[in-house]
């Protein structure tokens, strides 16, 4: 059965390409509604806005993802499993940005160093 009511923002996509994005709108809603503590390690929030917390966050999941992770019932546990799952996705992305910096080319050099190397040699002294 689809969801009927209308979400806060996109929910997260079992394929992982909007996972920072659902991060940051969760925890600004999340704090909105004075839930924030819940995703917090160590924290004192009450059964009830746990309650609340986990009842927000699987409305924001994937049909897919709300499934793959029934049986959690703390939305700090989910938290950390959503994190654990797609946190990787960030080192691949850095990994890729530095690659593309280290091999960028600046005009007619083979790479950024060669092009600073030049620019250093010319520089007045």
């Amino acid at each position: 059965m689809a969801n009927l009511a209308k979400l806060d923002f996109v929910a997260l996509d079992i394929s992982e390409k909007n996972y920072l994005t659902w991060v940051v709108d969760t925890k600004i809603h999340l704090e909105a509604r004075n839930l924030g503590e819940t995703i917090r390690e160590e924290n004192s929030a009450s059964s009830q806005d746990r309650a609340k917390a986990m009842i927000f966050i699987r409305r924001h999941l994937d049909e897919g993802l709300k499934s793959e992770y029934l049986t959690v019932e703390d939305p700090l546990a989910l938290w950390k499993a959503l994190k654990n799952k797609y946190n990787p996705q960030k080192t691949v992305i850095l990994s890729r940005a530095c690659y593309e910096w280290t091999h960028l080319r600046i005009q007619d050099f083979k790479s950024v160093a060669e092009y600073n190397l030049q620019c250093s040699e010319l520089a007045p002294r």
